[in-house]
């Protein structure tokens, strides 16, 4: 086997230079002739019924070259999230929201746009705008939702009172048996807060529309190809004569553009279509914070049964989250949460029952780790609770029930390789495991280490249909051009391809030319979420390669007068494998083949599979006892990634994960006051980590070998997240003696927690 030549390795990142200069380009910085700056109106009142609105001042106001409301914009039903483009039947997806429409449902919700030719006479419009509002009465607890006496939100639902989608129901095994076997039984309930993304660039989009009606839009969709979908079933528009595109780059994502960019793309085409000129649309911060997608807040209840040598006899859970007023993806990210939840532990009996509610609260979508946070809280803090009860060790019951290779479990697709038995030894071992009960107590100061360990996916499917596509084209000098329809938000994707397409070509990294994000010039791909870019898309682009490398050989044969089978390349060179004085530069069979009508384009069409990577993080804590205040001194996560392309890409990734994790354990959140009203709106009201709360971090990278994947890769987007608030819990038990089962564990909750 043939040693890589630029896989595993640290090569210079193909957006390096343009980022550290500025001038990489996002969709912020895009300007166009005679563009308009588009506003929104946005309601003051959790639920209420538009009586009357009345723009006429405000389009007589002059600069204002459009507005827009529910009564001049199409009545046609959407669902701002992907899924509606890609659920598979017999499920049918959830569409319940318009542009506008005659009733809001939450503080924030969309009333009205303007569009003018600056943004200070735009906002001026807003405030000219006339509305008259019908308060109705509202809900923001998922379970008062499901009340009797609670608003219907959207009218009657199929699967209950005011639930989106489906109930999620997941079994194996028989629970009750396993109940009746367990000579203890645990049960706990956990509450999960809403978490906000907080991506540097707000949610924006710049729309244009020609004269013969081609609509192009520049956003910070991580989903180009979906949200074209979306756009124009929207509008009434031929897919083909709709275009998204990244500008190249987006200001970071962590989920909440998997879709559009909450409304921007189809406001900014409203606009735009009645302007008949291009408009330009970026949500202020205080607007992302209210009006795009969060964390999915709420419930857990995780009870299970155990003997008393630690072997799991049975769990089950159930999982009520808090979806916000429209559906977004609140049918989906349930089932990952049980999913996710049920598969990290060996346990012969389980079942999951967990479902959404609709609310008068911002929407919730998707945010990294999709519901598999929320599960990890509540069942590794209940894991660290039944260690104490049996005196076993946290990590020996973890190492005696994990998952192994070739188990049953509930997910629809095998667990072929794991490596988190390595990644909880090593673990253990960089952050001093042995350390633990032996800390000084006798202080105001006391530490404490934990440990949280969990899964993921590589790919979105098979829980929606997932495909992807790629191209490879060789250049008449034998340099190649990669086009892949996967955004880069800030993830490393375009290096990470380029450097799959050159091994698999055996060709310079440095030769490779890379068109991403745009629906013009590349083919469907289902987009970046569900940490599938490097492992499906990857699928694709070695597809792609591969097709493009037999063209090659196969041309070089005609030309060498040598089989096909007896060719390789290597440092850009067409190569004999068994006589090496036969050989040519790539250069010159490309410009041969050029020059004879022959031209090399590989395509690639897959439906990617999936592989569970795992992890294991651990902290220590320190906790002021006087003050209730955690200082996290240290974090450790190790992950199997099977293979790691660019290792500095995933130390990275797993480090910006930790420290969103941290954010989850101790201080994010987003609270509603008795109006609905969100208490936290921006940076300066929501407790987001700093550099100085930032601990020495340490990633460890694992590499099981995963078959699935054509180089062994496996997801690493979102797991850096999955278990690090457990672990913090955990360490925060072993420091104080004090169990959470909320989230975020402030300085206020310990404090009291202390005092009580």
């Amino acid at each position: 086997m043939k040693k890589p030549a630029v896989i595993g390795k640290n090569v210079r990142k193909l957006d390096a230079l343009e980022k550290a200069m500025g001038t990489a380009t996002f969709t912020t910085d895009i300007s166009l002739p005679g563009m308009l700056y588009g506003k929104v109106l946005r309601s003051p009142y959790p639920h209420a019924k538009i009586i009357n609105i009345d723009t006429g001042k405000a389009e007589k106001l002059p600069g204002v070259e459009a507005v827009v409301c529910y009564k001049n914009t199409p009545r046609v039903k959407f669902n701002t999230s992907a899924t509606s483009t890609f659920t598979i039947p017999p499920l049918e997806p959830v569409e319940d929201q318009y542009i506008f429409d005659s009733v809001v449902r939450y503080v924030g919700d969309e009333v009205a746009a303007v569009a003018a030719v600056s943004e200070k006479i735009a906002e001026q419009a807003l405030k000219l705008i006339e509305v008259e509002y019908e308060e109705l009465p509202a809900v923001f607890d998922p379970l008062e939702a499901m009340e009797p006496g609670a608003p219907d939100l959207h009218g009657p639902c199929r699967a209950g009172k005011n639930i989106p989608g489906e109930k999620i129901h997941l079994e194996l095994g028989d629970i009750e048996k396993g109940f009746a076997e367990a000579d203890e039984i645990f049960e706990h309930t956990f509450k999960l807060p809403v978490q906000k993304q907080a991506q540097m660039e707000t949610q924006a989009a710049v729309a244009q529309v020609t004269a013969d009606g081609r609509v192009t839009v520049w956003s910070t969709t991580q989903t180009p190809h979906p949200s074209r979908r979306i756009i124009a079933t929207i509008f009434g528009l031929p897919y083909s004569k709709v275009r998204v595109l990244n500008p190249p780059y987006i200001g970071g994502g962590f989920g909440v553009r998997i879709g559009l960019s909450a409304k921007a793309e189809p406001i900014a085409v409203a606009l735009a279509m009645q302007a008949k000129k291009p408009v330009k649309v970026v949500y202020s911060r205080r607007e992302d914070f209210i009006a795009s997608d969060t964390r999915h807040s709420g419930y857990v209840t995780v009870k299970t049964g155990v003997k008393k040598d630690g072997t799991f006899t049975a769990r089950q859970m159930e999982g009520i989250l808090n979806a916000g007023a429209y559906c977004s993806w609140s049918a989906e990210t349930p089932g990952v949460l049980g999913a996710m939840g049920l598969s990290v532990y060996r346990c012969p009996n389980q079942m999951y029952d967990g479902h959404s509610v609709y609310t008068n609260t911002t929407p919730a979508g998707a945010m990294r780790g999709f519901g598999n946070p929320q599960a990890m809280f509540a069942i590794e803090s209940q894991i660290d609770i039944i260690a104490e009860k049996l005196g076993i060790d946290p990590l020996e019951i973890r190492l005696k029930n994990i998952m192994q290779p070739g188990d049953k479990w509930v997910l629809p697709y095998p667990c072929r390789s794991s490596g988190l038995a390595e990644c909880i030894k090593k673990g253990a071992a960089a952050i001093n495991w042995q350390r633990r009960g032996k800390f000084d107590k006798t202080g105001t100061k006391r530490r404490g280490l934990g440990v949280g360990i969990g899964t993921h996916v590589s790919n979105a499917w098979p829980f929606c249909g997932d495909y992807s596509n790629a191209y490879v084209t060789i250049q008449q000098d034998g340099s190649a051009h990669l086009a892949a329809g996967v955004p880069d938000m800030g993830t490393g994707t375009v290096t990470t391809l380029a450097q799959i397409t050159a091994e698999v070509l055996g060709i310079s990294y440095e030769k490779i030319g890379v068109t991403f994000a745009d629906t013009e010039s590349t083919p469907f791909e289902i987009g970046s979420h569900a940490s599938r870019t490097c492992y499906a898309s990857g699928m694709a682009v070695v597809a792609a390669a591969r097709d493009a490398k037999k063209q090659i050989l196969d041309y070089a044969a005609e030309m060498l007068e040598v089989e096909a089978g007896d060719l390789d390349i290597e440092n850009d060179t067409v190569v004999s494998t068994s006589n090496p004085e036969i050989k040519a530069p790539l250069s010159e069979v490309a410009v041969q083949a050029h020059l004879k009508g022959r031209q090399f384009i590989g395509v690639g069409k897959i439906i990617p599979e999936n592989a569970p990577p795992w992890l294991a993080h651990f902290a220590e804590v320190e906790v002021d006892t006087e003050t209730g205040q955690v200082k996290i001194l240290k974090m450790v996560a190790a992950h199997d990634v099977g293979k790691a392309i660019h290792p500095q890409i995933v130390e990275g990734q797993l480090h910006g994960g930790l420290a969103q994790g941290i954010g989850y354990a101790l201080g994010e959140e987003i609270k509603y006051n008795d109006k609905g009203r969100q208490l936290n709106d921006g940076f300066h009201k929501y407790m987001l980590p700093t550099a100085v709360d930032i601990p020495e971090l340490k990633a460890i990278i694992v590499e099981a070998e995963e078959p699935s994947h054509p180089y062994g890769v496996k997801g690493v987007g979102e797991t850096g997240l999955v278990a690090t608030a457990p672990a913090i819990a955990n360490a925060i038990y072993n420091a104080i003696g004090v169990r959470f089962f909320e989230l975020p564990i402030t300085a206020e909750k310990v404090y009291r927690a202390l005092k009580e």
